[in-house]
């Protein structure tokens, strides 16, 4: 609170400063008009007037008491040496230029003085001193000079005490929020802690339990490595078109590949190509058992075949039969599509070379392809048993 007191009592200084000079300045050249005082009258009035912006400069700039009681009875003097002799024929046209020197240069004292009771007390009292002498000078309180004078006064007292409360009002608004903010700040710092402390003491004792299930000695590379090749299996299985059966939690009942007929496995392949609406017709050899690397490669380049079928040959059926003897295996992926000249495609654009034949090459099996516009394509692939 002390931050948005220092924050009022400089917006009121700052304001006393502006208002006060601007009057006094005003007045001092409706005094300077000819014939409404004289030059050595004049000149006193200029001076008290300048000891009064004196003061006000200083107001405006450290709020000093000292300047606010020294700017107020230099106005005060100004005011009743600009009225002097009072009753004079002249003093009606005096009154009317010293209204905003008695009613805006003095009255502006009124923002530093309605902080406290004090204060306020100083302010009637100078408030009573400038009304009496104007209404001396004109020779009745029913005069717009002195109601001008009121009117000055009673306006920047309003502003005063206004200003006076709104900043408590509003640095307490501030208050409020900063410290619902702190609050919050401080709730969501704590949950960050707790979840913190939670999962260290988690992990703290999964590893706790990890080392005592271990005997101290934690995993063996065996199991590691044991467990890589599970899971490389899955992901194997899972590539085929394989889909995992449950039987418990966290166990998996997987067909082993060594021991897969080629038909089941073909059959998943078909199932799969069969769901993105490529219709794959089956021929020859039913069952035929590969070793896993080569079942493998050989799915692998029979899918790739296929896959070029269904975007490129422009039909929704291809044929694939299936052929063996003692040592080779072979399949004739056939379709009825648009098929292209090859000599007419580069090496760059024909990926065939790359998917299908590199594939079977590393199993040392083997792939060609046989197409003409307009009469299809055949792929045959070779793989070794």
């Amino acid at each position: 609170m002390d931050i948005f007191a220092q924050e009022r009592d400089r917006l009121l200084s700052s304001t006393t400063r502006t208002l006060g000079i601007a009057c006094a300045g005003v007045s001092l050249v409706a005094l300077a008009f000819p014939g409404v005082t004289e030059p050595a009258h004049l000149a006193l009035v200029a001076v008290l007037v300048a000891a009064l912006v004196a003061a006000l400069v200083v107001v405006g700039r450290s709020g000093s008491r000292w300047a606010v009681l020294g700017g107020m009875a230099a106005g005060l003097a100004a005011t009743v040496v600009a009225l002097l002799p009072f009753g004079a024929p002249a003093d009606a046209a005096v009154a009317t230029a010293v209204i905003p020197l008695a009613g805006g240069a003095n009255a502006s004292f009124a923002f530093v003085l309605s902080t406290s009771r004090i204060r306020v007390v100083t302010a009637v009292v100078a408030f009573a001193v400038s009304v009496a002498c104007v209404s001396l000078a004109t020779g009745s309180v029913l005069t717009f000079p002195v109601a001008a004078v009121v009117l000055g006064w009673v306006l920047v007292f309003v502003v005063g005490v206004w200003l006076g409360r709104a900043v408590p009002l509003a640095a307490r608004r501030i208050y409020s929020i900063g410290n619902a903010h702190r609050a919050e700040r401080q709730a969501s710092e704590t949950e960050a802690q707790r979840r913190q402390g939670a999962r260290l003491l988690h992990d703290t004792v999964l590893a706790t339990l990890t080392l005592l299930a271990h005997s101290g000695v934690g995993v063996t590379p065996q199991a590691l490595q044991d467990q890589a090749a599970e899971d490389a299996r899955l992901l194997r299985h899972l590539r085929l078109g394989g889909t995992p059966q449950p039987q418990a939690s966290g166990e998996y009942t997987l067909e082993t590949v060594e021991e897969s007929p080629l038909g089941q496995t073909l059959e998943s392949v078909k199932q799969r190509f069969g769901r993105m609406g490529l219709e794959v017709s089956w021929h020859g050899t039913g069952q035929v058992l590969l070793p896993t690397h080569v079942l493998d490669a050989f799915l692998l380049a029979l899918a790739e075949c296929l896959e070029n079928v269904r975007r490129h040959a422009g039909v929704t059926e291809a044929h694939v039969t299936i052929i063996h003897d003692d040592s080779m295996v072979r399949a004739m992926v056939t379709d009825a599509g648009v098929g292209f000249e090859l000599n007419g495609v580069s090496e760059e654009r024909l990926g065939f070379k790359e998917s299908v034949v590199g594939r079977l090459r590393e199993v040392g099996g083997s792939a060609r392809l046989f197409s003409s516009p307009g009469s299809g394509t055949t792929v045959v692939l070779e793989a070794p048993r």
